[in-house]
C-alpha cells in the first residue's frame, strides 16, 4: 500500500531565481522540486505520489542554452500509495447504487464493490439507499468497509487508478462504530 522509493528528477531553476548563496539555491531547488512533484499526481508503476521525505543528492547544474535557466539533476526519496491485488483495505463508502457501492481509500477515488461481491447483503432502496444483511449490518454512505482488492486498472488520461473490491473472505465487511472507538 505505502511504498518508499528513491527517484531521479530534473529540476529547472529560472535564471531570475538564481542566487550566488548556496542556501538560497538549495531552497529554490526544493521549492521547484515540490511544485513539479505535486503536479505529477501518479504513475502506473509507483502509484500516487504523497510526500517528498528526503533530498538525497543535488547534481551539478547545467545551463540551458537559449533560456539561461539551470537544470539540476536531483535524487530524492518519497512516499507513494498503490493498491495491489489481494491486499486488504479500509474504504469509505461515498455512493450507493442498486448494483453496488463506490468507495474511497486515500487518494484512490474510484473503488467499486459490486452487489455480487457482497454475499448475504441485499439492496434497500429509499432516500438513503443501503445494503443490509440478516444480522442488520449496513453498508451505506460514510461507512468504513474492510474489503479485499480483486484488481486495479490504470487510467492514463486521468493519471489515476480504479479498483474492484470484494467482501468475499474472512473478517471482511463494515467496520462497526463500537470497534473503531476501542
Amino acid at each position: 500500500m505505502f511504498l518508499k522509493v528513491q527517484l531521479p528528477w530534473n529540476v529547472i531553476i529560472p535564471a531570475e531565481c538564481l542566487d550566488a548563496k548556496g542556501l538560497m539555491l538549495q531552497r529554490q531547488i526544493i521549492i521547484h522540486l515540490l511544485e513539479a512533484f505535486s503536479s505529477k499526481k501518479a504513475t502506473q508503476e509507483l502509484g500516487y505520489f504523497l510526500a517528498v521525505t528526503t533530498l538525497e543528492n543535488i547534481g551539478e547544474g547545467k545551463v540551458r542554452q537559449h533560456t539561461g535557466d539551470v537544470l539540476f539533476p536531483v535524487v530524492f526519496s518519497c512516499l507513494t500509495f498503490k493498491l495491489y491485488r489481494g491486499e486488504i483495505l479500509n474504504g469509505v463508502v461515498h455512493k450507493v447504487l442498486k448494483h453496488g457501492v463506490f468507495l474511497r481509500c486515500g487518494p484512490v477515488e474510484n473503488i467499486y464493490m459490486s452487489c455480487q461481491k457482497m454475499p448475504d447483503y441485499r439492496y434497500v432502496p429509499g432516500e438513503n439507499p443501503l445494503f443490509m444483511n440478516e444480522k442488520m449490518s449496513k453498508i451505506e454512505k460514510d461507512v468504513v468497509v474492510h474489503c479485499i482488492v480483486m484488481g486495479t486498472k490504470w487510467i492514463e488520461a486521468e493519471r489515476e487508478f480504479q479498483a474492484l473490491v470484494s467482501l468475499e473472505g474472512d473478517y471482511l465487511g463494515p467496520v462497526s462504530d463500537e470497534a473503531s472507538l476501542h
